[in-house]
């Protein structure tokens, strides 16, 4: 009996198989779930992969925002704005890289989690977060007055015809 219960588990269980060694060659073993590639390997693929995802993205944002931003020419000329598209994605396939945003601007200090956003899109350590520290560009007061005209529209009632 004790072998007729072995067979029934044979029968049902997950036999392992020989392990194959990585398809790149690193002289570890892969498996079915990594694409026969080891663990190391797989996560190195995975991490070029999002890169290259990344880039095409930031590629495609870089075009489209260049493309919205010219102006298309007359129709007088022959060429049409998908061609433009073509040129322009051509000229530009060259990644481009995006600017770490975990140091401050002003000292290039490490900031971490930290760091401190300006309203002006950078971001600063916490002894140059005022923005008189960096010498920041953004015009404080001009917003404050456009908030103010925004929430307190001028209320003016018809003028009544006297008789």
């Amino acid at each position: 009996m004790g072998s007729d219960a072995n067979k029934m588990n044979d029968g049902t269980s997950f036999q392992p198989t020989e392990p194959a060694p990585c398809a790149n060659g690193c002289g570890f073993f892969g498996s079915t779930a990594t694409n026969n590639l080891c663990s190391k390997c797989f996560r190195d693929s995975r991490i070029q992969e999002e890169q290259a995802v990344s880039a095409m993205a930031a590629v495609d944002k870089l075009v489209n925002k260049v493309v919205s931003q010219s102006v298309y020419p007359s129709s007088s000329s022959s060429s049409t704005p998908a061609d433009e598209i073509e040129t322009v994605s051509a000229a530009k396939a060259v990644p481009v890289t995006e600017k770490v945003s975990n140091r401050c601007l002003s000292c290039n200090k490490k900031v971490g989690v930290m760091g401190f956003k300006c309203k002006c899109g950078e971001t600063f350590c916490g002894s140059h977060r005022y923005p008189e520290k960096h010498d920041c560009e953004f015009d404080f007061k001009k917003t404050g007055r456009d908030a103010i005209a925004k929430a307190n529209p001028v209320v003016k009632a018809d003028k009544v015809n006297r008789i």
